[in-house]
């Protein structure tokens, strides 16, 4: 089996440079000179940036180049609002789902490892779990539409909690509630499941929103 095509490597690498911010949020960058950065001919740039604009991380503009695009704290919310009903939605089908404990091990393994991330007190180490968890749990609730409108809204989550992870209080209440959204689905109890997803969404928004607006991050 061969290995990831360039135009793979290039959006991996793009999606990189732009959740660790070294391609500012509102920035103009050619083709030529990405490519040149990345080391890779303009077609893998090319094809690479529309699918990033597909994903609503940047604007492809013929003979303007590529424009990372900026979230306010306005975007933030309307994203949590799609988020979270859909999130919630995908926790109750995933309670109804009947799974099995040897189903949800996954789910438990992100747990546990985003505990273990705080004990340690390495919050790079806790969002990746915590992307973990999330993705897994839309995953368990078997609709790929959903999955699909989930994982764009998810990637400019991404970007502002990448911004604001150092800021944020320790997020052990996170941990707390995604433990409940765990014992719900195990439970088979979706509306529980649903509701407590629904609130840790809610405030997960609301503590984001905040930082931004605190800190003046306008356009991340």
């Amino acid at each position: 089996m061969g290995g990831p095509s360039h135009v793979d490597r290039a959006l991996s690498a793009l999606r990189q440079l732009i959740f660790s911010g070294e391609l500012l949020p509102g920035s103009d960058h050619l083709e030529t000179e990405l490519a040149t950065r990345l080391n890779v001919s303009r077609t893998p740039i090319r094809e690479a940036a529309l699918q990033l604009q597909a994903q609503g991380l940047v604007e492809v503009r013929p003979r303007r180049g590529i424009r990372v695009v900026p979230v306010s704290a306005q975007d933030m919310r309307d994203i949590y609002d799609i988020l979270t009903e859909l999130e919630s939605l995908a926790a109750a089908r995933a309670a109804q789902a009947r799974y099995s404990k040897q189903d949800l091990a996954t789910l438990a393994t992100a747990i546990r490892d985003m505990d273990d991330a705080l004990t340690a007190s390495d919050l790079p180490a806790w969002a990746k779990a915590d992307d973990q968890f999330h993705h897994e749990l839309v995953r368990l609730g078997r609709n790929a539409r959903l999955g699909q409108i989930v994982s764009v809204m998810r990637d400019q989550v991404r970007r502002a909690r990448a911004a604001t992870l150092f800021m944020r209080p320790t997020p052990t209440q996170s941990n707390t509630a995604h433990r409940d959204v765990y014992q719900a689905i195990a439970e088979r109890d979706p509306v529980r499941a649903h509701d407590v997803h629904h609130a840790h969404r809610r405030q997960a928004c609301e503590t984001l929103v905040e930082l931004l607006e605190t800190h003046r991050l306008h356009g991340l």
